[in-house]
């Protein structure tokens, strides 16, 4: 499963770096990857902390595909 995100749709509020140490911001509070600048990142289906920060977020900054 891929987790793809969309900095130009998140507005910064958090909440998924609440669910999941998958996810970080940068210094202006966009959201990325803990350990990488990709955009895109392979994640096991068995993540479900991942899955409830993408499934929650308010955005849709976060997608599975």
């Amino acid at each position: 499963m891929k987790v793809s995100l969309i900095p130009e749709k998140c507005i910064a509020c958090g909440l998924c770096q609440t669910y999941s140490e998958l996810f970080d911001y940068q210094d202006d509070g966009i959201v990325k990857f803990t350990d990488s600048d990709d955009l895109t990142k392979d994640i096991s289906d068995s993540d479900v902390d991942a899955l409830l920060a993408v499934k929650n977020c308010p955005t849709k900054a976060l997608t599975i595909s």
